[in-house]
C-alpha cells in the first residue's frame, strides 16, 4: 500500500507502545533517494526478523548504511503513519496526521545504524590486529622479543637495525611472510682459518663455537682442525669461543681427560678450568667428535741444548840433536790429545727428540809429542901409549914408572854405561848438584883427569874421553852400581 493513499478505517485493537510505533520511510525524490517500496520492503524484513529472531538479509555494506541513515533522519518528504482509536474519514485522518508529532524513532532503525557502524569499526580493527605481530628474534644466541607491523623477515630485521651479509644464516628466509608468534634466527657468518688435510684454508661458518665450526666443516675422509694462535703473553687464542656449557676433551701428556666447562669459555678460559698450563713452545689444535664435542690436543714442545766431545789424537814428532849419540833419544815435549766440542739444540715433541740443529763447534788443538834423536858419533878409545924404552950409559942404569894403561873397552859399553848413569843426557846434573854429565863426574874427579869447568858443560865426546881415562887409571869401581849391572866387574 502506498504511503500517499488514505488509510481505510479498520477495526483495531487497543493501542499499545509496541503497536504505536512510527514507521518512517523515505519519499521518492527526484535526486534518486530510496523509493517508498524499497523502504517498505526493508521494514517488512526487519519486522520479520524481530518476530522470528532471524537476521535480515544483508545487502552490500554501503546499501545497509545508506538505508539506515535515510530512515533515521526524516526530511520534508517523510510522512508518518499513526494508529488511531477509531476509523475516521480520510479527511479526518489526514488532518490528524498533519497535526500530530512522531512519538519516537523506530528501535529497528536505531539498532540497524549501530550494527552498521559496528561492522565498519569491527572490520578495521580486525585488519589492524592482523598487521600487529609479536615475534622472537635470535641473533647469535641472544634472543629478543619485538613487536612489528612488518610483513616479511627483511622488514623486521631492518626495523631492529640488524644487518646481514651474504654468508649469514637467516631462518626463515628474508622474503618469507611474517606471522604472529614467528621465531627468526640469525647466525652471523665468520671467516675462520682451518687446516684441511694438512693445508691451511679460510672458510665461512655460522657456528658460535670452535667445536661446532669444526663439526660443521668436517666431512668424510677430511682431516679438519683449528690451530690456536699464541699471544705475546703466551695465551692460546681462537677466532671463536671454544664451547658454551658443555664437555671438552683434553688430550695432553699421553692422557685423555673430559672436563665439563661452565658458561661460554674461550680456549684459554677452558684450559684454566681444566687446570692445564702451556709453555711458550706448546701448540694447541682443536678438532671435534661427530656430536660436536670439541677435542683440544696439546702438543708439548721444547728446545734443549746438548754437548758432545770428540778427542783429537796428538802426533809424535822426532827431531835430531847432536847432543845425543846415535841410537839415543829423549822426549822433550809430552803429547796431549785435543778435543772437538759441539753444541746442539734439540727439538723435543712430547718427550721425543724430533730434530737436532748444530749451534757451534769449538776445537782445542792437540799438543804433539816431541822426541829428540841423537846424531853424535860415539868416541873411539885412544890407542894405548907405547911402552917406554930404558938403557944404561956410563956404567949407570935407571927405570921410569909406566903410564896407566888406556881403556880397550868398546864404544857400545860406554854408551850403555852413560845410559845407566844419566839416561844418556850429557847436560844432566844430579838432584844434589854434585854429579854431572853422561858419567856423573864429580868436579874433583873431572879435574883429576884433565877436565876443566863443569863436566855437564863439556861435549859428549870429551866426557867419554875423560871417562875412559878414569877407567884406565882407576878401573870400573868409579861406577860401582852401573858397572855391576853391566857385568863389567
Amino acid at each position: 500500500m502506498s504511503l500517499f493513499s488514505k488509510k481505510q478505517p479498520e477495526p483495531t485493537p487497543e493501542p499499545t507502545d509496541e503497536t504505536a510505533e512510527i514507521e518512517a520511510t523515505s519519499a521518492v525524490e527526484p535526486d534518486g533517494a530510496a523509493s517508498v517500496g524499497e523502504a517498505s520492503s526493508a521494514d517488512a524484513a526487519a519486522d520479520a526478523a524481530d518476530e522470528t529472531g532471524a537476521e535480515a538479509p544483508a545487502g552490500s555494506f554501503d546499501d545497509v548504511v545508506a538505508g539506515y541513515a535515510a530512515s533515521a533522519t526524516p526530511d520534508a518528504g517523510t510522512t508518518a503513519e499513526f494508529d488511531t482509536d477509531d476509523a475516521g474519514s480520510g479527511s479526518e485522518h489526514d488532518a490528524a496526521a498533519a497535526g500530530a508529532k512522531p512519538r519516537r524513532r523506530s528501535r529497528r532503525a536505531i539498532i540497524g545504524i549501530a550494527a552498521a557502524f559496528a561492522l565498519v569499526v569491527g572490520t578495521g580493527g580486525a585488519v589492524f590486529a592482523s598487521a600487529h605481530k609479536t615475534i622472537d628474534v635470535d641473533v647469535n644466541g641472544e634472543i629478543r622479543t619485538v613487536t612489528t607491523y612488518s610483513g616479511d623477515i627483511a622488514g623486521v630485521l631492518e626495523q631492529e637495525g640488524i644487518t646481514t651479509g651474504e654468508h649469514d644464516l637467516i631462518v626463515p628466509s628474508l622474503d618469507e611472510a611474517l606471522v604472529d608468534g614467528s621465531d627468526v634466527v640469525v647466525r652471523t657468518a665468520q671467516e675462520v682459518t682451518f687446516e684441511v688435510n694438512g693445508e691451511t684454508t679460510d672458510l665461512w661458518t655460522t657456528a658460535t663455537t670452535a667445536g661446532q665450526a669444526v663439526a660443521d666443516v668436517a666431512g668424510a675422509g677430511r682431516d679438519i682442525q683449528i690451530t690456536a694462535s699464541r699471544s705475546v703473553d703466551g695465551r692460546a687464542e681462537l677466532e671463536l669461543p671454544l664451547v658454551t656449557d658443555g664437555p671438552v676433551v683434553f688430550e695432553v701428556d699421553g692422557a685423555s681427560t673430559t672436563v665439563e666447562i661452565e658458561g661460554e669459555a674461550t680456549l684459554d678460559e677452558a684450559l684454566v678450568q681444566a687446570g692445564l698450563t702451556l709453555s711458550l713452545q706448546d701448540t694447541v689444535a682443536v678438532t671435534a667428535r661427530e656430536d660436536g664435542t670439541p677435542v683440544v690436543t696439546i702438543t708439548r714442545r721444547s728446545y734443549e741444548p746438548s754437548v758432545t766431545t770428540a778427542p783429537i789424537a796428538f802426533e809424535s814428532v822426532e827431531r835430531e840433536t847432536d847432543d845425543l849419540y846415535v841410537g839415543q833419544s829423549r822426549v822433550v815435549q809430552e803429547g796431549a790429545d785435543g778435543v772437538t766440542t759441539s753444541t746442539f739444540t734439540n727439538q723435543i715433541v712430547d718427550g721425543v727428540v724430533v730434530s737436532t740443529k748444530l749451534l757451534r763447534t769449538e776445537v782445542t788443538d792437540a799438543v804433539a809429542e816431541i822426541t829428540e834423536v841423537g846424531t853424535a858419533e860415539r868416541p873411539v878409545a885412544p890407542p894405548a901409549p907405547a911402552p917406554s924404552s930404558g938403557g944404561s950409559s956410563g956404567g949407570s942404569s935407571g927405570s921410569t914408572e909406566p903410564d896407566p894403561p888406556a881403556s880397550t873397552v868398546g864404544g857400545d859399553v860406554w854408551a850403555a854405561l852413560a845410559q845407566c848413569e844419566s839416561g844418556g843426557n850429557p847436560t844432566i846434573v844430579s838432584s844434589n848438584g854434585l854429579y854431572h854429565g853422561l858419567y856423573q863426574f864429580s868436579v874433583g874427579t873431572w879435574q883429576s883427569v884433565g877436565g876443566s869447568g863443569l863436566p855437564s858443560q863439556a861435549s859428549p865426546a870429551e866426557q867419554t874421553q875423560r871417562a875412559q881415562a878414569l877407567q884406565a887409571r882407576s878401573g870400573w869401581g868409579q861406577w860401582p852400581h852401573c858397572s855391576s849391572v853391566l857385568g863389567l866387574r
